[in-house]
């Protein structure tokens, strides 16, 4: 297409803007241009397309919401539209109006089914992906409407045990809602159930609400009819709502009539309603007995067919092959147990970020998600996960997900040899072609060592992690690029000795290199502490350069600049204990305050702890971050309002607290809170698959008599390898090779 580059595209261009009297999109996007390095790809096409695609739905929102305040929205627009609530934003000069004060939902669903289902903070429920929503109020005979999403306080549970279930409890003036929804399997097909209940101390009604809103805001319903049994609604022609009892009452209002809330109260019914703008609402009212319970369940099949890779009693069957955790801290045991079970849910084939805004692939979140799922002993579905891979690698040998990212290559390369360390097998014949062009890919990739500038022998300027900044040499990359090299050197160890001689005398080359250009910086700098290119000052941005710590472990715990960076980041740029990225995210960072944290940990710094109460104070009563936390309402500011990545991050926080890999030898209980022996009760954990085996701890503390630490081990090899065992307040023991099982007496120490 290079005939392109000769049409006088620009002139015609700049011929129309200043016609019609805008400013010139050239000399503005030259201007935009300037702030960032120069690089091959600007923003990748995948994101603008997402990005317009969100803004898109801001513009109706913005054409909609404001003019209809009467109407019964969700959670977050109540709170964010409201003068007199925290989460009010001023809407003068905003072209868009979207989420930036609460973006919290938890996905439910059944394991190995695509579609997950999202519940909002006050219960709102969205069946399919970007869909209309449903959701139940009380309409009392006479007083205020019971509305979920307008009331102060409710209670929100997750259930984890067995199958997964979200219940919502709102209470107002002697009435209470009780809103529960889960994901069945009914002759092979997934089926979406909510089940209200409802009490009060006056007569009145049960209302199932249609909504065309979710928590993003405005999606379109056209039409929906009640069929003659009163107990099911067609939605679009293509969606069924079945109710298990007949309405009492029911309604349906067009755009023009306004909300049919306003129009609960009327004589006359509605069974059917068209709308050409597309916000159709409907309520089917089912008669509220005074001070007895009401109970109606409604059912979505979530397909259309039978899914046969859907197994029954699949929660149970998945959750017992995960390593357990057993503590006394309900919120610690909550917050694992609930990780595991975004983890299972956000795995049908491939992995994904989040059920909704992020429900789409990317290397970087997915090497971090699958590192997860083997830690957490879910080998198989990792391993179904890394098959997507090659598929998406290019001839050359990019994995591309979005292009422009730099850093995809070398985290898969990297989880490639976790997997093949975890589960103590070679990769098969079949990955050698993919990995010999992807580490290649990142060899060929760099520039050149010879370069008279700081990014000498770096990868090339890119978009990188998103929220680092303009387009840069992020190390962030370049640390992922010698890890990837690494790994693939010494997964073709027994493989080919000549590649993994390339790749090896690659990696330690390209790792040559970034100390040079570091050596620069510190210069610059005037401190060891590493930012996020070698053009930045120390900023938010160096949160990306930890990378070398964790999880790539490319240095010692105790490296210079690794600390200095930490040192840096803890002062300048933390909130409440949190990792603030003011950058693109403009929020609190669970994953990030994470990564912080388990620098921390590897550094024996107990400050670690404070990060990790930090991180579970910020969970929703689900037990979920959102991407990025608003610092002063709590809620979701930024991404997925389910972020998984997150998830896997609490996980891994809690597995290497008590089981950490360093080299050739393990860590045994290093990050083990010492309050949580104060209990005085058992604490366990396993079976923890690791690079030599999995083993399986249980930690017994004895009044007076210090604590008593056994293992059990299934260990790769005949002997198992070197063992550390450092938990807080006691002496340290050092075994050369554990046995299979064994047992130690841990001393306390003298403060």
């Amino acid at each position: 297409m290079t005939w392109l580059k000769w049409l006088p595209w620009r002139y015609v261009v700049r011929y129309v803007a200043h016609k019609n009297g805008f400013i010139d999109p050239v000399a503005l996007l030259a201007k935009l241009h300037n702030f960032a390095q120069p690089s091959e790809v600007g923003e990748p096409i995948e994101l603008l397309r997402a990005g317009v695609v969100f803004h898109a739905r801001g513009l109706i929102n913005s054409r909609v919401i404001q003019h209809n305040l009467d109407w019964v929205w969700p959670y977050w627009i109540e709170r964010q539209f409201d003068p007199c609530d925290k989460s009010f934003i001023p809407r003068a000069f905003s072209i868009t109006h979207i989420n930036l004060t609460h973006r919290n939902w938890t996905a439910i669903g059944y394991p190995d089914c695509p579609e997950l289902p999202i519940v909002d903070p006050r219960g709102l429920l969205t069946p399919f992906l970007d869909s209309w929503s449903l959701d139940g109020w009380i309409m009392p005979d006479q007083g205020d409407c019971l509305l979920p999403s307008r009331v102060a306080e409710c209670q929100q549970q997750l259930k984890v045990a067995g199958d997964v279930s979200i219940t919502t409890a709102c209470h107002q003036q002697g009435m209470t809602l009780h809103n529960e929804a889960w994901v069945a399997l009914e002759n092979g097909v997934p089926v979406l159930k909510m089940r209200l209940r409802a009490k009060a101390d006056k007569p009145g009604y049960l209302v199932l609400a249609l909504r065309p809103q979710n928590p993003e805001g405005v999606s379109f319903i056209h039409c929906v009819k009640l069929n003659e049994q009163r107990n099911q609604w067609q939605v679009d022609d293509d969606k069924r709502i079945n109710f298990s009892r007949s309405a009492d009452r029911y309604h349906v209002s067009a755009y023009k009539q306004g909300d049919v809330y306003i129009h609960l109260a009327d004589a006359e019914q509605q069974a059917e309603g068209v709308c050409n703008v597309g916000m159709v609402t409907a309520a089917a009212l089912f008669k509220l007995p005074l001070n007895d319970w009401q109970e109606v369940e409604v059912s979505i099949p979530l397909t259309a067919k039978s899914q046969p890779q859907l197994q029954a009693d699949a929660w149970p069957a998945e959750q017992q092959k995960c390593c357990q955790l057993e503590c006394p801290d309900p919120q610690y045991q909550f917050l694992y147990d609930a990780a595991v079970t975004s983890l299972i849910l956000h795995s049908p084939k491939d992995v994904y970020p989040g059920p909704y805004t992020y429900k789409r692939f990317w290397f970087r979140d997915a090497a971090f998600i699958i590192h997860a799922l083997l830690c957490a002993g879910l080998t198989g579905r990792a391993g179904r996960a890394l098959q997507q891979f090659p598929a998406r690698q290019t001839l050359l040998g990019y994995f591309r997900s979005q292009e422009g990212e730099w850093d995809a290559n070398g985290e898969v390369l990297w989880i490639l040899k976790r997997y093949a360390d975890i589960t103590g097998r070679e990769l098969s014949a079949d990955w050698h072609s993919s990995l010999k062009k992807g580490a290649r890919w990142i060899i060929n990739k760099r520039l050149s060592n010879k370069l008279d500038a700081p990014h000498a022998g770096l990868l090339p300027a890119g978009f990188s992690a998103e929220h680092l900044g303009p387009n840069d040499f992020y190390y962030w990359d370049d640390f992922w690029g010698v890890a990837g090299l690494q790994a693939a050197a010494e997964l073709f160890k027994n493989v080919d000795a000549k590649l993994q001689h390339e790749f090896s005398a690659a990696a330690a080359d390209f790792s040559a290199a970034i100390d040079t250009s570091l050596a620069q910086c510190a210069t610059r700098l005037k401190r060891p502490g590493m930012p996020a290119s070698p053009y930045r000052r120390l900023d938010a941005g160096a949160i990306g350069s930890l990378a070398v710590g964790y999880p790539v472990q490319l240095c010692a715990a105790d490296d210079p600049r690794l600390l200095d960076t930490v040192a840096f980041l803890l002062k300048r740029c933390f909130v409440k204990e949190a990792f603030y990225q003011d950058m693109i995210h403009s929020g609190l960072n669970a994953y990030l305050t994470l990564h912080v944290a388990q620098i921390l940990l590897r550094a024996n710094d107990p400050r670690y702890l404070t990060l990790m109460d930090a991180v579970a104070a910020l969970a929703s009563p689900t037990g979920q971050w959102p991407e990025a936390i608003h610092p002063a309402t709590g809620g979701g500011c930024m991404g997925d309002g389910h972020h998984v990545w997150a998830a896997a991050e609490w996980l891994l926080m809690i597995r290497n607290c008590f089981v950490r890999e360093e080299n050739d030898h393990l860590v045994l209980a290093a990050g083990v809170p010492a309050r949580w022996l104060d209990a005085s009760e058992v604490i366990r954990f396993g079976a923890a698959p690791t690079s030599f085996g999995a083993i399986s701890l249980v930690i017994r503390p004895r009044q007076g008599q210090g604590v008593l630490l056994e293992w059990r081990a299934d260990w790769h090899k005949a002997s198992g390898p070197k063992m550390e065992i450092k938990l807080a307040g006691h002496a340290a023991i050092t075994i050369a090779a554990a046995e299979a099982t064994g047992s130690a007496i841990l001393t306390e120490t003298e403060i």
